[in-house]
């Protein structure tokens, strides 16, 4: 927790965004996806269903979950007996205890709503790309782990380069040297020229570039170019904060060494400084070792130039 004020205009893009969600999944009508039943009852029929058949839940289970008053929760429940939906029963290790399940009514009439559902997702998906998908549910993915509903388990994917990628590694790269070590605007220009070069000069046979992708965002880069026959220069390795912790940084590396043995390189080379102690710990994981050293004065600081080399 950071303990930082929460500012006014935070609180109302929330309820803004609170506002439009409850209108997208129709929880202001009174009945949902033209039945005779509630959200709320929609909901307890969608956890009776997919509750684990050996552990069938209690009211006081369900009213954990849904966090539901619990005499609120006792009439929806009494509602959907009286419809035959639901049977209570007595639970094995507890006689008092009155385990909750569907009926065989109740699990076709779930069958039927579950089915509607997925039909008014679809329609609402279907004019997007898949990008476009791709980024919704990422950002879906992440409400719900920042605001607890869902461990950090992402993972992420490595791909090959869309229209739009390499804009996006020459900006963030900029932006985070410049954040992290303080290097100025032309520390941008290298980057960006080293880009347009690779695609400028692109062999596919002998070159590859790598995006990282996780929740649908971008998280990382790394390039494999031709030095010559022989070497091969792994540049531009990026891992975005949101993705560090993660192996990610060894996997695009892993990725660079095992392109360039398939392309026949006898050697691989890169070019880094000494304050990038992050990439440099990575680098000597896979086997990296510092081959030359030059103190130089680059995007307005004072730095200490490596070269890396290994066998392959």
């Amino acid at each position: 927790m950071s303990g930082s004020p929460v500012h006014d205009a935070d609180v109302a893009a929330v309820r803004q965004f609170n506002r439009f969600h409850t209108r997208l999944v129709g929880a202001l009508n009174e009945r949902m996806l033209a039945t005779d039943y509630t959200l709320a009852q929609v909901r307890i029929l969608y956890e009776l269903a997919n509750a684990r058949p050996d552990a069938p839940p209690s009211a006081r289970d369900l009213g954990d979950v849904l966090q539901m008053d619990a005499g609120y929760l006792s009439r929806l429940l009494s509602g959907l007996e009286s419809d035959g939906l639901l049977v209570r029963t007595p639970s094995p290790e507890n006689a008092k205890r009155l385990a909750l399940a569907l009926s065989e009514r109740g699990r076709e009439v779930f069958a039927g709503l579950n089915e509607a559902s997925a039909r008014e997702v679809a329609a609402l998906l279907a004019p997007l790309s898949q990008d476009q998908r791709s980024q919704l549910t990422g950002a879906m993915a992440r409400i719900r782990r920042l605001l607890g509903d869902m461990p950090d388990t992402r993972a992420f994917i490595l791909r090959d380069p869309r229209p739009g990628d390499l804009g996006w590694v020459i900006h963030r790269q900029a932006a985070l040297y410049a954040q992290e070590y303080g290097f100025d605007w032309t520390f941008e220009g290298l980057v960006a020229e080293i880009a347009g070069k690779f695609v400028a000069q692109f062999d596919p046979a002998r070159e590859r570039c790598w995006i990282a992708e996780m929740e649908g965002e971008v998280v990382g880069s790394v390039f494999v170019v031709r030095q010559d026959d022989e070497v091969a220069k792994l540049r531009m390795l990026y891992v975005d904060p949101a993705a560090r912790g993660r192996g990610l940084g060894r996997a695009l590396v892993d990725e660079c060494l095992r392109f360039a043995r398939g392309a026949g390189y006898r050697r691989m080379v890169l070019w880094t400084n000494d304050i990038l102690v992050s990439a440099r710990r990575i680098y000597e994981a896979a086997g990296f070792e510092l081959l030359e050293e030059e103190r130089h004065r680059s995007f307005g600081q004072d730095l200490v130039g490596q070269i890396w080399g290994r066998n392959l």
